[in-house]
């Protein structure tokens, strides 16, 4: 859609242009190093401290702590496979196209703030990251903060991930598992011969479907432990009673669980089912406790605070020492969907909140 003309402000402008520019920079998960060199010259052509930091890793600004408060904000380059949504477009109130929500928006704000280059009475530092859409053993942010220990020195590290401008504290853990029923094969019209693994399959999934969500309220935050199955897969042929069948099963866990104990659990759950193989787990964060730049974030933000009900790279943060948020202009309603998009709108107010925490 083409803009009609509705009058934007100079910040909406460049903000706008600024994620349509990086939406149009392809950079699925794993293709990153364009995007990345990209950043990196554009920074270093106005003049902005930055470099390269290896495996599609770019640092600006404030890489360690000195004497004054010291910031981070952070985003990932990266982005599911398209959809049918590139290139991307510009309307009157909104930019859509691939990664806009989750979190080209993001990047684009951090950069437009490290391109000010305003100082203030905070020090901050710009962390750009790639493979953030895989699953965290394949990240680029972990071996960053394992290579980088100034940027463990952070008081606070704010993921640009989408939250609609609203502080979201904390995150959920996040398990996949791969969830195996065995039967025995046999000829479909002597079923009474075989054991099908759909029987199997079916109770088990209809066991673990009774568990309820888990209420876990965390500092006067309510996060909700879940667990279900996502894929289902089972048959050989038509006429083949199946000897297998098997299942994915995701489970997002309570933040104060460590990673063994929500593997206990779900093993609990399952394996008197079939047999389940761990494929990943991510664990959690809990939000931060009595943390000043929290508290005058919430401030600017003049908006109450949220958990996230997902997993996030604070996690990452906050597993190297670092007390992290997530606050982004992205709607998370919009994330990962064909006709994703970002608000111009919010993408000058989410500017806006970061610009008075810091300066």
């Amino acid at each position: 859609m083409a803009p009609t003309g509705i009058p934007r402000t100079d910040l909406q402008t460049r903000l706008a242009e600024r994620t349509l520019e990086l939406i149009d920079m392809a950079s699925v998960s794993g293709a990153e190093r364009n995007i990345a060199a990209h950043v990196l010259s554009l920074l270093e052509g106005a003049g902005v401290e930055v470099r390269d930091a290896g495996d599609t890793c770019v640092l600006a600004a404030a890489t360690g702590r000195a004497e004054r408060p010291f910031v981070l904000l952070a985003g990932h380059l990266d982005t599911v496979p398209e959809q049918g949504n590139l290139p991307g477009e510009l309307s009157d109130e909104h930019v859509e196209g691939l990664g806009a929500s989750d979190m080209k928006g993001g990047v684009a704000v951090m950069l437009e703030l490290a391109l000010a280059q305003r100082r203030g009475a905070i020090d901050v530092g710009y962390v750009f990251f790639g493979r953030e859409e895989l699953p965290a053993a394949e990240g680029a942010l972990t071996p960053l903060l394992q290579r980088e220990p100034g940027l463990r020195e952070a008081d606070l590290a704010i993921m640009l991930e989408p939250t609609a401008n609203v502080v979201q504290a904390g995150c959920l853990g996040n398990v996949d598992a791969a969830w195996r029923f065995r039967g025995r094969a046999g000829h479909s019209a002597r079923p009474w011969l075989a054991d099908n693994a759909i029987d199997h399959a079916v109770a088990g999934i209809h066991a673990l479907h009774t568990i309820e969500p888990a209420l876990r309220t965390i500092d006067g935050l309510d996060f909700t432990q879940v667990v279900s199955v996502t894929t289902l897969n089972a048959g050989l042929a038509r006429n083949v009673i199946p000897g297998e069948a098997n299942a994915n099963v995701n489970f997002r866990y309570d933040p104060s669980l460590s990673g063994a104990e929500a593997e206990g659990l779900l093993r609990g759950w399952c394996e008197p089912h079939g047999e389940l193989t761990v494929l990943s787990n991510s664990p959690g964060s809990l939000p931060p406790h009595d943390n000043p730049l929290l508290e005058r974030l919430l401030a600017v933000s003049d908006a109450p605070i949220e958990p996230k009900q997902a997993w996030t790279p604070v996690a990452e943060f906050a597993a190297a020492g670092v007390e992290a948020v997530n606050l982004g202009p992205g709607d998370p309603a919009f994330a990962h969907r064909s006709d994703e998009r970002v608000a111009i709108s919010s993408l000058a107010r989410c500017y806006e909140i970061l610009e008075a925490l810091c300066v």
